[in-house]
């Protein structure tokens, strides 16, 4: 088994709050960071000089900014694309990064709807006359716009089990939550698991738009648009718990082919649109054809909206979604059409 190592992103947080600023100054690219941050890029894939260029803005040796273990404990979701492409670390930080009207905060209201299934408890630290977060509240055990009203309640709820906190960007890089996140990690405890949304849309044209992450949910334009919801782009959102799975694991080796197969998929459909089906070679008719239905399995029900769709809720564990994957790549759905795999739970019988 390989030694798993991984940026210590906490502690890039806390000491380099501007890192994109930072990171330029020393020559660095702000993406090359952000995608080692990510996981993106293996933190065995950097330079040294990178390296030490982080160590120094972070004021720590190399040793210490280079963790090492595997990505953390996951937090399973029963959400197909996140679980399966961008699983959420426990104790991290999700950035949420999308523009207005893209389902961002209904894929926040959901997560919180299903971690408190499992015993989290949530905050949502973010402006309160703000009306496009109505719907987060209905799932939110405690709102507020006041930070120093959040760290009470944070305090409180420590005591109670886990917590996840969903906070707005314009809050969450102020220099007042700073402070927050110091006194938290002076008094202890279990680690918060931090959702960060920007409601003004404006954060998709950043590079680094919440600074490092554990895990990164890009949603895509083209999926919203076609009401393929949750809109989660596959071949952009990532996680760093990707990095602690072993070389060969099955839900890796599955996960490759799938970004695999939907990249192809997402070139042939250009083709498609302007030279026909036919155009294409068998092959590539038969790869269109699975991409095709691994995009409609990867939509899903939410418990949140049902009111909405007047579609039950579906809940899918990872093992089952890998196998599922596995199926629509090998071609045991073949004979199914795209749509009957639109807005399911796991693939029928």
């Amino acid at each position: 088994m390989k030694e798993d190592i991984q940026l210590n992103v906490p502690l890039l947080r806390k000491r380099v709050p501007n890192l994109t600023t930072a990171a330029k100054s020393v020559g660095l690219r702000p993406a090359t960071v952000s995608n080692l941050c990510t996981g993106k890029i293996s933190l065995g894939k950097a330079e040294v000089r990178t390296l030490v260029s982080l160590a120094s803005l972070a004021d720590c040796t190399v040793d210490e900014l280079i963790i090492r273990k595997g990505g953390g404990e996951m937090i399973e979701t029963g959400i197909k694309v996140m679980d399966f492409f961008a699983p959420i670390v426990k104790g991290g930080r999700i950035g949420l990064v999308a523009r207005q009207g893209m389902g961002q905060l209904v894929v926040l209201t959901e997560v919180f709807y299903r971690l408190k299934k499992k015993g989290f408890r949530t905050i949502f630290l973010a402006n309160s006359t703000d009306n496009s977060i109505a719907d987060v509240l209905t799932e939110t055990d405690f709102h507020t716009s006041c930070v120093y009203y959040a760290f009470e309640k944070l305090k409180e709820f420590r005591q109670e089990g886990e917590i996840i906190l969903g906070i707005d960007r314009s809050i969450y890089l102020s220099e007042t939550f700073h402070e927050l996140e110091e006194k938290l990690t002076e008094d202890g405890g279990d680690a918060i698991t931090y959702a960060i949304v920007d409601t003004s849309g404006d954060a998709v044209d950043e590079e680094m738009p919440y600074g490092p992450l554990d895990t990164l949910w890009d949603f895509d334009m083209e999926l919203a648009v076609k009401h393929n919801f949750p809109a989660v782009h596959p071949l952009v959102s990532t996680s760093t718990i990707l990095e602690g799975l072993e070389a060969g694991s099955r839900h890796l080796e599955t996960q490759s082919k799938a970004k695999k197969m939907i990249r192809r998929y997402k070139e042939l459909k250009f083709f498609v649109r302007h030279r026909g089906l036919n155009s294409l070679s068998d092959r590539d008719q038969q790869l269109y054809s699975r991409g095709e239905k691994l995009e409609a399995y990867f939509t899903q029900p939410f418990y949140v909206a049902e009111d909405f769709t007047n579609i039950k809720g579906e809940s899918v564990p990872l093992d089952v979604t890998i196998k599922n994957v596995e199926h629509i790549m090998t071609g045991k759905v073949d004979s199914l059409e795209s749509d009957k795999l639109r807005y399911i739970g796991e693939l029928p019988a």
